[in-house]
């Protein structure tokens, strides 16, 4: 069994070293101005790979990039600084490392990590990198859209705010993480009735995770990271811009089974949204409002195109039934574990001390194959670090 381990751990630590290579070059590549995610498609199927892309010589990697995805010369000259900046061969960085500087934030998702939703690639526009910060565990269910969304208008009503309040209480008292943008209005009361219900938020940003906006919202922010999941595609240090903003609308619905609008007027980042969550065939719930009020004008046209009315918010329940974080019954509490969490809590205190790879198996009567996906899950995630002799122990 120890040769069989053995042969194990080294295959896995190939395709371990191997992705991380692939992850660190798309993450150099990610910070470069004018190179988006088609722009990386056409580096990629030029040069094999973006290592080669990047040792590339200049003519050949604008000819790689011509046709419609063509840099403008102002974009060349960023690349070319960009490039010069970083040096012809980058990786390892080890010196700068030393340093105290990174090359991505150490919360960071990309494509081909475990963790990454895989509806986010069928985009047309998939992010490059999804820096986040709060609670990691509930990325299992955000893969798998059990999620809810919330939206409307920055200026509800009383009545809107009101009804955005009891349904992200509702929600998470059914076990629901509640997805939103954490804008003032509808997305923040949401939030905050989600959060009073002990619930799981996840506020998906137009500004990168360092900055707060609106400013009166720092508490609110500092609650959803500390009890839910705070999400941007913006890394720290990004400017601020208005499109940004109707970017994250695409995230919003790709993390969720179904979206509920609340209130918006015809002019809306929610509409939007809800349209495309429309053209996804997702559940759309809309709440209707009085007819004369110009910030319900967007949602009531919904009702007339089909949309599901929201009249009592235990309706909303009794369609979805209960959320992933509530096993049963709504009088248990939206902690409870899931199955997938439990494993790692016990993998995780199996290694308080360290362990061998042959100790954990047996302690978690599990395969060494499903042991592994578990151990190196954690180790790229900074949770533990493996040690000579097949050992590991927690970080």
């Amino acid at each position: 069994m120890g040769e069989l381990l053995e042969m194990s751990f080294h295959r896995a630590q190939a395709g371990k070293r191997s992705h991380a290579r692939r992850r660190l070059w798309r993450s150099l590549w990610a910070g470069c101005p004018g190179i988006g995610w088609r722009r990386l498609q056409q580096l990629e199927a030029a040069f094999g790979s973006l290592e080669k892309a990047w040792q590339s010589e200049p003519e050949d990697l604008f000819s790689a990039l011509a046709g419609h995805l063509q840099l403008s010369q102002r974009e060349r000259s960023s690349l070319l600084a960009y490039r010069k900046r970083h040096g012809r061969t980058p990786l390892p960085p080890p010196r700068q490392q030393q340093q105290g500087q990174r090359w991505e934030s150490p919360r960071c998702l990309m494509a081909g990590d475990q963790a990454f939703p895989p509806a986010l690639m069928a985009l047309d526009r998939p992010p490059l990198r999804l820096f986040w910060h709060g609670r990691g565990s509930l990325w299992p269910h955000l893969r798998r859209r059990q999620a809810i969304a919330v939206i409307g208008t920055r200026r509800p009503s009383r009545h809107g705010a009101l009804m955005a309040n009891r349904i992200g209480r509702c929600l998470a008292e059914a076990g629901w993480p509640v997805v939103s943008g954490l804008a003032e209005g509808i997305d923040g009361e949401a939030h905050q009735g989600c959060l009073a219900a002990n619930g799981r938020p996840v506020a998906v940003l137009g500004t990168p995770l360092e900055r707060i906006y609106p400013r009166h919202h720092q508490h609110l922010q500092q609650e959803v990271g500390r009890q839910g999941l705070l999400i941007s595609e913006w890394p720290n240090g990004t400017p601020g811009r208005a499109g940004h903003f109707a970017l994250r609308n695409r995230l919003l619905v790709s993390l969720s089974q179904a979206v509920v609008l609340v209130e918006c007027p015809h002019k809306s980042g929610a509409l939007l949204a809800s349209a495309m969550a429309w053209q996804q065939g997702l559940p759309l719930w809309v709440v209707p409002a009085d007819a004369a009020r110009n910030s319900a004008a967007g949602s009531n046209r919904w009702l007339r195109q089909g949309a599901t009315p929201l009249l009592e918010v235990q309706d909303l329940i009794s369609q979805i039934g209960m959320g992933p974080l509530q096993a049963s019954g709504m009088q248990q509490t939206a902690d409870k574990p899931s199955a997938e969490t439990t494993k790692e809590g016990a993998l995780m205190e199996a290694l308080e001390e360290g362990a061998s790879l042959e100790q954990l198996c047996l302690q978690l009567a599990s395969p060494p194959a499903a042991v592994m996906e578990q151990l190196l899950a954690l180790e790229l995630n900074g949770r533990i670090r493996s040690e000579p002799g097949l050992w590991w122990r927690r970080c």
